[in-house]
């Protein structure tokens, strides 16, 4: 006995109708399945055909003996077309799972056939296997609902205009040093600054290096505006917003030393995904070990990365954040006694352990209210 997504029980024989797709930007193809090891038919369709591809799966269930109105359970590889086709499929009343790329088991070989068929054709038949019981077969993505999955861009857009924002400083930086000039960036005035600015033999700066360093600022001083009314519109809804994603972040707030990125970022990356346990919250962040064991040979390959970059990129610059603020929580002792006094690469690795434990404290003081040991709230400092 299987259950499906919503929670139904089904029987993993008998009479339903299974495809899995791989998603290209022209063409989808389509491969359609009823039992393991039976017969497969696969098609190609126009990417983004909804007429023909409810039309296809019609015509599958013919070609494969079945009835016209049998459950249909699909799958596809987490990629560029996000979730708004498993919202048009869960619309069209098929059961559909969305699959981590990364989970996904392949060929050892070093050299071996790769081609849209084939990935299609395993795909079919882990669903197949997945269906019939094999559960932890692969990992399978939860689906945020529209409102969660929007909410996301807004943290996320500020931390890309903030690296466009360093990108644009470190060229200009980059033109002026060019000709032997150090530059502050980003100070107020630059851009009329630059008459009084002389390259290395005391003359003003060319022409068209002049033009080039006056777009540059101009975009940056667009890129910075831009920065600064979100940051606006995000702590206005930190402060105001009644849903559980703003409650997440304002109790996260409390804490001393975390600041607006990481609570919001915790919040709307995290908040929705109900963790089972902490391995979860480990894997879905990317940060957990990759050892490699075959005999008497053992050797660690690094973390996995394989998870949130968004959340993970955060929560490193937050451990930093971490020791400084929080010297008397019980994290920050773990770090010094283990870490702290070995040398620059063993602190980084120390500091990578750390964010795995510290995004696991976040859950916990977020789903239970678990403040973390010998941590202090704001309004204690």
């Amino acid at each position: 006995m299987a259950q499906t997504a919503s929670g139904e029980n089904f029987t993993a024989v008998g009479d339903r109708l299974l495809v899995a797709f791989e998603l290209g930007w022209k063409d989808w193809k389509l491969a359609f399945g009823s039992v393991v090891g039976g017969k497969v038919w696969q098609v190609t369709i126009r990417a983004r055909d909804l007429t023909r591809l409810g039309e296809v799966i019609g015509q599958a269930r013919k070609r494969l003996g079945l009835s016209a109105v049998c459950p249909v359970f699909s799958c596809y590889e987490a990629g560029r077309e996000g979730f708004w086709v498993h919202r048009l499929l869960t619309q069209m009343g098929v059961v559909n799972l969305i699959v981590d790329s990364s989970s996904i088991e392949v060929n050892r070989r070093a050299r071996r056939a790769k081609t849209d068929r084939l990935d299609v054709r395993k795909l079919l038949s882990m669903l197949l296997r997945y269906w019939a019981g094999e559960k932890n077969l692969w990992s399978v993505v939860k689906v945020p609902t529209l409102e969660l999955e929007d909410g996301r861009h807004l943290q996320r857009e500020i931390r890309t205009l903030k690296k466009e924002q360093t990108r644009l400083t470190n060229r200009i930086k980059g033109l002026l040093a060019g000709q032997g000039v150090a530059a502050r960036v980003g100070r107020r005035g630059l851009l009329d600054g630059l008459d009084a600015i002389r390259i290395w033999d005391g003359s003003a700066l060319p022409s068209g290096l002049r033009r080039r360093l006056e777009m540059e600022i101009a975009r940056h001083e667009v890129v910075h505006r831009q920065v600064l009314d979100l940051e606006s519109e995000r702590d206005a809804r930190m402060r105001k917003g009644q849903d559980r994603a703003s409650e997440v972040a304002r109790r996260l707030k409390t804490l001393r030393g975390v600041a607006e990125v990481g609570a919001e970022t915790y919040a709307r990356e995290f908040s929705w995904r109900e963790f089972r346990n902490r391995r979860q919250v480990g894997s879905l962040v990317g940060l957990t070990s990759t050892p490699y064991q075959s005999g008497d040979l053992f050797r660690e390959r690094g973390i996995s990365r394989a998870g949130n970059r968004h959340v993970r990129g955060v929560f490193i610059d937050l451990a930093w954040v971490w020791l400084r603020s929080q010297p008397e929580s019980e994290l920050t002792h773990w770090f010094n006694q283990r870490f702290a006094r070995g040398g620059p690469k063993l602190r980084k690795i120390g500091i990578i352990a750390l964010a795995r434990r510290l995004v696991i404290a976040f859950w916990r003081y977020a789903d239970f209210g678990e403040i973390p040991k010998g941590a202090l709230l704001k309004a204690q400092a």
